[in-house]
């Protein structure tokens, strides 16, 4: 008999790390004979990624709720000036989803056999539910320092009324063992359009660093471009792939550096765009402030890119080895300037540094991480 699974989280109507390697699972899993569902809590096409068919949608509007139509409106009103108005805001949203979703699950969760859900927020909201808790594994994609006194210190601890918690790194499977013993270290699925990359002309690769992601402070990437202004780039340029409202600023950065020449801007782009520009890159360059499994740097390994990252928590230690990279020591920007020195001087190095980094991504292959999660659903 198939199991019925349900997925839940909050959108797929816009780019988003979490939606892309849930739709990749869920997709998956739907080819491997098991039945299907995601509830995303917000109403709209939810198309961005591409779902198989035979999943069945369902979706809310987390935005009808009292508190954003009602609460909120009056806090705009009456609080301009309040320092904690949009933290507020955020929380008078999050308590009015939970009573959306809330509603929905004891109305619906009957029909299925197993839970995931794949935001901490939702996992502990559900965890207070000890008949959903029950049949739910919650996912985590997320630093798990974060949550702050509410989600974190209140509301975590319940998680322990949970079927299990997926970790994508190992310090989170340390942090939440202690919470509640079913809790199991699986990375997520790459899947396509990488998966199916059989074959790489490294001859063809272009001199060329990458950045891809999101452009906001937490990833640092001003510091970026602060350690490539400082070395000469030789023939290589360095494009940075995204968007967000760092944008401007990195922009004027670039040219107070006079770097208009060599950092190319690309806005965002779609996935199999990405995917050219990582085959045609040499070196990612990453220095991002905190992570919890970068899925980048394993897209990166799969089209053969050679590594350069900080130590940060949690993530890239996880990735990177002697055989695709360096990992360099948080924040120490002169050794991470000196790295990358030597990588743009010794073409040979770096050549080799490309090609193991293509040979390792197959320790994180599809099949060995769907057949972890098949594992933990038929299992536990």
């Amino acid at each position: 008999m198939q199991k019925k699974i349900l997925f839940i989280y909050y959108q797929n109507v816009k780019p988003g790390g979490v939606a892309r390697v849930m739709i990749n699972l869920a997709n998956e899993l739907c080819e491997n004979g098991y039945d299907i569902s995601i509830l995303f809590l917000m109403e709209g096409e939810n198309t961005f990624y591409q779902i198989n068919p035979r999943i069945k949608i369902y979706t809310v509007d987390s935005f009808a709720h009292w508190g954003f139509n009602k609460v909120n409106p009056v806090l705009d009103s009456y609080l301009k000036k309040f320092r904690y108005r949009y933290n507020l805001k955020k929380y008078v949203y999050d308590f009015g989803q939970w009573d959306v979703m809330n509603k929905w699950l004891k109305k619906n969760h009957s029909q299925f056999d197993m839970i995931i859900s794949c935001w901490y927020k939702l996992s502990a909201q559900i965890a207070t539910n000890r008949i959903l808790a029950a049949k739910t594994i919650a996912w985590e994609h997320s630093n798990f320092e974060v949550g702050g006194k509410i989600w974190g210190d209140f509301l975590r601890p319940q998680y322990k009324n949970l079927k299990g918690v997926i970790c994508i790194n190992k310090a989170s499977v340390e942090y939440y063992k202690k919470l509640n013993p079913h809790t199991f270290h699986i990375s997520n699925i790459i899947g396509e359009p990488f998966e199916n990359i059989d074959k790489i002309d490294f001859e063809s690769k272009k001199n060329q660093l990458v950045y891809v992601g999101r452009l906001d402070e937490e990833k640092n990437v001003s510091s970026i471009i602060d350690a490539v202004s400082k070395i000469d780039l030789k023939d290589f340029t360095f494009k940075i792939i995204g968007d967000g409202p760092e944008l401007e600023n990195l922009i004027k950065l670039t040219e107070e550096k006079s770097l208009q020449s060599k950092i190319i801007f690309t806005g965002q782009m779609s996935i199999e765009q990405i995917k050219t520009e990582l085959l045609g890159s040499r070196i990612f360059l990453f220095m991002s402030k905190k992570e919890c499994l970068p899925t980048v740097l394993l897209e990166s390994l799969f089209c053969g890119v050679t590594l350069l990252s900080y130590d940060c928590r949690y993530g890239p230690s996880d990735i990177i080895s002697d055989n695709n990279g360096f990992l360099i020591p948080m924040n120490d920007q002169i050794m991470f300037q000196k790295t990358l020195k030597d990588l743009l001087d010794h073409n040979d190095k770096l050549k080799e540094l490309n090609m193991s980094s293509y040979d390792e991504s197959k320790k994180w292959k599809k099949e060995y991480i769907l057949e972890k999660w098949m594992t933990v659903i038929n299992t536990i």
